[in-house]
């Protein structure tokens, strides 16, 4: 009996355990945050004097599809790594969420750490 109560008490915590984990996988591609954010690229590279509203639909878009962490963390990952072939310079790319009036929860830069900075708060 107790055996049979420790061998179920393991099996629950271990579903816990693997059901915690898949809440932080991403779930959002880089196909999705590059085909959102393309309509941000003439602000974030210097060519446009303010975000789009298109730039800004699209974002708050992307935002509405975070459910987790690991969406976050991709996200800030599949920009910081497109933005290194699109000419995006920091100076403007850190001033799109507050012209866009979204709240990331963490610090949209080319520096940012994707795997650290997102657990800030979720979108």
């Amino acid at each position: 009996m107790k055996k049979n109560l420790l061998l179920s008490m393991f099996l629950v915590l271990s579903v816990l355990f693997l059901v915690g984990n898949m809440s932080e996988a991403a779930r959002i591609t880089c196909g999705t945050v590059s085909s959102k954010a393309a309509a941000c690229v003439p602000y974030a590279s210097g060519k446009a004097r303010a975000p789009s509203p298109k730039c800004c639909s699209n974002l708050r878009q992307l935002a509405g599809l975070v459910k987790n962490v690991g969406d976050k963390k991709a996200i800030c990952q599949c920009l910081k790594d497109a933005g290194k072939s699109m000419g995006i310079q920091d100076r403007y790319l850190t001033k799109i969420p507050r012209a866009c009036n979204i709240n990331v929860g963490f610090r949209v830069s080319a520096s940012t750490d994707c795997s650290k900075s997102v657990y800030i708060l979720l979108l």
